[in-house]
């Protein structure tokens, strides 16, 4: 990993703490302003974590991307959470053969850069 790189990639997780710490909840209950900070804390701690073993530059920079994308969203729609995807698990495919295979390779390049660290669900 290059100085800027780990410059970079620190300033985002010291940035995540700082919106974690003056977080409040869009509700404005003081039980769910906690359970959203302990969450956005949690969430950035596993993540970062998950791909601190990480020397390739582009899966790097696809990471800080992720990393941008999810402040953004979670600011602007003061709502932690990561968005759902709204294209049914497997609802277009047959259970097998060539249009399952389709089916999955189009709902892996679908998947909106915010969610690239999350599983299949």
């Amino acid at each position: 990993m290059t100085t800027s790189t780990r410059t970079t990639v620190l300033s985002l997780y010291m940035r995540v703490f700082r919106i974690a710490r003056t977080w409040q909840a869009q509700s404005g209950v003081t039980s769910e302003t906690e359970t959203e900070r302990k969450y956005i804390l949690q969430e950035a701690r596993s993540l970062f974590r998950q791909n601190q073993q990480l020397t390739d530059q582009e899966s790097i920079k696809r990471c800080v991307e992720e990393c941008e994308a999810r402040i953004e969203i979670g600011l602007h729609y003061r709502n932690p959470y990561p968005r759902a995807t709204y294209l049914p698990p497997l609802g277009l495919a047959t259970q097998k053969g060539r249009r399952l295979r389709a089916q999955q390779r189009l709902r892996k390049q679908a998947k909106p850069i915010y969610l690239q660290s999350h599983d299949e669900t």
